[in-house]
């Protein structure tokens, strides 16, 4: 896909960072549109059917966090990459962003070179979201193809046991989301008996010695996230 024809929408109620943003990302050649509250990114979205939304957390009318969940909602917007702007330390705001269904977040204030670098790196998670579709997921130098329950790491394959094989499908789904170990346990093991409450460092620790130690990391009192 050519970058014209990719549509970015950007939305934020602070005029300074709408010019600027959407001045870097228009120069790069990407179709931008611009929104000022929740609100109308819902109406913008439903629209144009962004490629990629960057959407604040903190604004009037409706929050990017609320907005965040009606576009999931939405048909058609399902695969849409979200990536929400927060402020430095805003951790409840990203935690409560990843709970919406975002994909991302950038850290305020913005540097136009990380910004761009930052877009073309979630742009290409696009393309791997619709090969996910097709059971494949590519993520750094991995490969899961989840139909035939293999792994190829840097062009070997690797055998793991099915626990791993699922637990290493659910964080590389999102890269960079923090999976809380409630939801790891319900999302991977459901109603089977988990014989210990350290059940999943167990499995992170056999997928880090699989496929690398810098793919994995623990938050503390939360859970885990795959790391791009």
């Amino acid at each position: 896909m050519k970058k014209k024809d990719i549509k970015i929408l950007l939305v934020d109620d602070e005029p300074d960072i709408l010019e600027i943003v959407s001045y870097n990302l228009t120069a790069e050649g990407y179709n931008v549109f611009t929104a000022k509250n929740g609100i109308e990114a819902v109406a913008k979205a439903k629209k144009k059917k962004p490629h990629l939304i960057i959407l604040d957390v903190m604004m009037p009318e409706m929050d990017g966090v609320e907005a965040c969940e009606i576009i999931r909602k939405t048909t058609g917007l399902e695969n849409t990459i979200i990536t929400f702007l927060t402020a430095r330390g805003e951790d409840y705001s990203q935690m409560a962003g990843f709970d919406a269904g975002a994909d991302d977040y950038i850290t305020k204030p913005i540097r136009p070179k990380l910004l761009v670098s930052k877009v073309k790196a979630l742009l290409r998670r696009l393309k791997n979201r619709e090969e996910e579709e097709a059971d494949i997921i590519n993520v750094g130098n991995i490969t899961i193809n989840r139909e035939e329950y293999k792994i190829v790491n840097l062009g070997e394959e690797i055998i793991l046991p099915r626990k791993e094989f699922e637990l290493l499908s659910l964080l590389t789904s999102k890269p960079n989301k923090v999976f809380k170990r409630e939801v790891i346990l319900d999302r991977v093991w459901g109603n089977e008996v988990v014989v210990g409450g350290r059940t999943i460092d167990v499995h992170i620790r056999k997928l880090r010695e699989k496929l690398g130690d810098d793919y994995f990391k623990t938050v503390k009192g939360v859970g885990y996230k795959f790391v791009l």
